[in-house]
């Protein structure tokens, strides 16, 4: 199982103080030396955190995947185009949201998202979206040409109740196995925390996990380093079933 670090949110903190420290090429180092097999981005629109020039420096400086969240907007597709990561992962992005709030409607915007991955694919960019673990979403991202999906586990990771929970991991492995069946690789993320993770990364489906919240948050009373190593820990421990990717 691979373990994809978001550190959107060491930006964060930089960005209070719109400061140079915390550095994000640091702790994207920091990652892979803690175990991470990529490191996750989400260059927003509004530039709340994660600014261009950190997109730069880490496509030049890690040593493991760049895995570059975006809106399929014509100004993010050009910067994709021209920096070529080694992922994009297609996500909805509202103005005033804390976090992305939902997957993509795949089917409302297929004819765009189309359009979208045909032209990132152009430049060699492997694409996911990020979707709720709906089949009709999984078959529509089969449809408009995605090479990935990545499940939205929020819904699991909220859910009360043992009743909720099971429900929700159940449509996650659905989806899992619908998107291996049409041959897309299968990543899940959000909300994702030390107590939960486990049932996740047990599913057999999945190949990589991107976390980042509860890392950076662990972070800060254990370090980062150790943080991703603990979190690493678990994935091997539960996951160790699942493919480890195309």
């Amino acid at each position: 199982m691979r373990l994809g670090v978001n550190i959107d949110h060491v930006a964060t903190l930089r960005q209070a103080r719109r400061g140079q420290e915390p550095d994000p090429i640091h702790a994207a180092v920091l990652c892979e030396l803690g175990g991470a097999d990529g490191i996750t981005v989400h260059l927003r629109s509004d530039r709340r955190h994660i600014q261009d020039r950190d997109v730069d420096l880490l496509k030049r400086t890690i040593t493991t995947r760049l895995n570059l969240e975006m809106a399929a907007t014509s100004e993010m597709l050009e910067i994709a185009a021209g920096l070529q990561p080694w992922q994009a992962t297609l996500v909805p992005e509202r103005p005033n949201e804390v976090t992305t709030e939902g997957g993509l409607d795949v089917l409302l915007n297929s004819a765009h998202l189309h359009q979208a991955i045909t032209r990132l694919n152009a430049h060699n960019i492997r694409v996911s979206l990020f979707v709720d673990p709906v089949l009709d979403h999984i078959r529509g991202a089969h449809k408009v040409g995605a090479q990935a999906v990545e499940l939205n586990t929020n819904a699991y990771a909220q859910a009360r109740g043992a009743s909720e929970r099971e429900k929700a991991l159940k449509a996650i492995e659905e989806s899992a196995r619908l998107s291996a069946k049409l041959g897309l690789s299968v990543l899940a993320g959000h909300a994702l925390n030390y107590r939960n993770v486990g049932p996740v990364a047990a599913q057999p489906l999945l190949e990589e996990l991107n976390i980042g919240h509860a890392i950076i948050a662990r972070a800060v009373f254990v370090g980062l380093e150790r943080a991703v190593a603990e979190m690493k820990a678990l994935l091997s421990r539960f996951g160790d079933v699942g493919p480890q990717g195309r």
